[in-house]
């Protein structure tokens, strides 16, 4: 009987597609289900077939075998029990891709437990915040981070080292997963938030299979496919469609380790003979920037995109590049993708700039104020249908005559940089802990590179200057990340505020737009 992954038009993903269909792709069932096991023990076949193929920054590939993998997994699983973490246990990790890496995240789950991965550019207070949060029995990272993380009380705090993975020898290759499907699996966090406090978006090991609609119709992925995807697999799309999607289907895939380098990404497609590429907007424009695509062969034959819209030179650049639509996906950590352009199916028209069209049983619709759908051509805030109920993305949207959205704006004080969600909120927080500043107001502003830049403007009696605005970057990103600070910073004597006393950034965002016009 043919599965989903069998067929590739758009007709037959609105004929075939339904919640059984996805169910019937994987070992596990509605009662029992276990995501390490669906997406590493199921394939290890002692094929060494690889399962993750590694680009380091520094120039080297490291390729992990599903066999390797799943001995790995188990016998973490197993290291984990000894000491005496439980079912439920949240193992947090700040780990680059690597062998502890993928060994961490999956024996944790493998065992019950919960995996959090974390950013590892996080700065103390950025690490705090999620530790708070969580609460981990563990948290596993190497030796540098390891030395920050011990100024947080109440966590432990394990080296992924040598020396571990000898001591994970000692334990069984085997493990047999005991978990339910409505068990907790993942706690993930966005890259920025809306709120100071950062609260982790809780997903069940079923989680897999609902993901699954938008990695088939929103990368196109499918068996036989070489896949890549260059986001860190501490976010949303690096972990679910970089990471479990592929492996659940047995693809191996691809990512990148250490600080970004887009010549050393097209070298790792090329070498790697990558035919299906899903990286953040960024990326293809960091790419374009460096004029030298040409130098290098690609074999790519369905792209998509995420994180912000791309601009047109950009396009062009893909197009001419990979002679192959660009394929925008859209979605949040939140809601998971619920907008895809479908690649590799003939029977879809990419339209350039457009998100696309909803996933396979979702129901998405652009609202007036009043909460009447919007005309074609109007924009409004785009909601999703979600048990029982229309809930807010926190986008502004309009769609086209033929059902077409095109994404207008965020609703609310995110910024989105370089595929990053930052929060407004939790940069000007941030700011205000510095002795010399009096206020502080955040918000975003285009650039050339990363689409979105955060620009803060500062209040302060201490004077102006180059070194001072410096001294008030290298403060904030030590605090929460390296890519989550201020790049611009403007001093002011005053703050524009709303009737209540409440900075009011829609007046900043509109004195920026009239100063760049």
């Amino acid at each position: 009987m043919p599965k989903l992954t069998d067929y590739i038009r758009y007709a037959d993903a609105q004929q075939h597609a339904s919640s059984q269909a996805l169910w019937d792709l994987f070992d596990g069932d509605r009662e029992r289900f276990n995501i390490a096991h669906e997406c590493i023990l199921r394939h290890a076949d002692g094929s060494r077939r690889a399962a993750v193929r590694i680009a380091h920054a520094d120039g080297r590939d490291e390729i992990l075998s599903f066999d390797a993998l799943a001995a790995g997994a188990s016998r973490f699983a197993h290291w984990l029990e000894a000491q005496g973490i439980k079912p439920g246990d949240r193992i947090a990790f700040m780990l680059e891709p690597s062998l502890p890496f993928y060994v961490s995240l999956f024996g944790a789950m493998l065992m019950g437990a919960i995996s959090v991965p974390l950013f590892t550019l996080f700065g103390l207070d950025g690490l705090r915040l999620r530790m708070d949060d969580c609460a981990p029995r563990l948290l596993i990272s190497n030796a540098e981070k390891a030395a920050m993380a011990r100024q947080l009380p109440g966590v432990r705090v394990v080296v992924a080292d040598e020396a571990l993975l000898r001591q994970l020898e000692s334990y069984p290759a085997r493990y047999q997963p005991r978990s339910r499907a409505d068990d907790l699996a993942v706690f993930q966090y966005t890259s920025g938030t809306t709120r100071e406090l950062p609260a982790a978006v809780k997903h069940t090991h079923r989680a897999l299979v609902t993901l699954m609609f938008a990695a088939l119709y929103g990368t196109g992925i499918r068996p036989g496919d070489e896949y890549f995807c260059p986001s860190s697999p501490a976010w949303g799309h690096g972990l679910w469609h970089g990471t479990l999607a592929p492996l659940a289907l047995g693809v191996s895939t691809g990512t990148f380790s250490g600080r970004f380098d887009a010549l050393r990404l097209m070298q790792a497609l090329q070498d790697f003979e990558i035919t299906n590429l899903s990286a953040a907007a960024t990326h293809y424009r960091m790419m374009k920037n460096t004029g030298r695509a040409g130098a290098y062969r690609f074999f790519i034959n369905k792209l998509s995109f995420t994180g912000e819209p791309i601009d047109p030179a950009t396009l062009e650049f893909i197009e001419q590049t990979f002679r192959v639509p660009a394929c925008s996906m859209y979605g949040t950590t939140e809601i998971g993708v619920v907008l895809v352009n479908y690649p590799g199916a003939p029977d879809f028209q990419v339209k350039p700039g457009s998100l696309g069209k909803p996933v396979p049983g979702l129901k998405l619709q652009v609202q007036n104020r009043d909460g009447t759908p919007a005309a074609p051509g109007v924009v409004g805030e785009l909601m999703l249908w979600k048990k029982d109920h229309w809930e807010t993305t926190k986008d502004l949207a309009r769609r086209d005559a033929e059902g077409y959205l095109y994404h207008c704006g965020r609703a609310d004080d995110v910024i989105i940089s370089a595929g990053w969600t930052m929060s407004a909120v939790e940069i000007e927080a941030t700011l205000l802990k510095h002795p010399d500043v009096r206020e502080a107001a955040v918000i975003g502003v285009p650039d050339d590179t990363r689409g979105q830049v955060a620009k803060a403007f500062i209040v302060s009696a201490r004077a102006a200057g180059e070194a001072y605005a410096d001294e008030l970057k290298n403060f904030t990103r030590e605090r929460l990340s390296q890519h989550e600070f201020p790049r611009h910073i403007a001093f002011v004597a005053e703050l524009p505020k709303t009737p209540a006393g409440k900075v009011n950034r829609k007046v900043l965002r509109e004195r920026e737009a009239a100063a760049r016009a």
